[in-house]
């Protein structure tokens, strides 16, 4: 499994790829750019939360 980035590496303008609540179970990945990180604290096991610049909300999986 891959390494879920910690909340250091992750910055505003940065594209991610993020998990949405809805697609959990699935495991469809939706990608954007970084509008807000939502997580406060510095790692989550499931992926910091941020929202996109389109209002997407979900947990980052992978930093593009």
């Amino acid at each position: 499994m891959n390494q879920i980035p910690s909340r250091d590496k992750i910055k505003i303008g940065t594209t991610v790829q993020i998990v949405q609540k809805q697609d959990q179970r699935s495991g469809n990945l939706t990608q954007g750019m970084v509008k807000r990180i939502l997580t406060s604290s510095n790692s989550h096991p499931h992926g910091i939360k941020v929202e996109l610049d389109d209002g997407k909300i979900g947990r980052v999986q992978n930093i593009v």
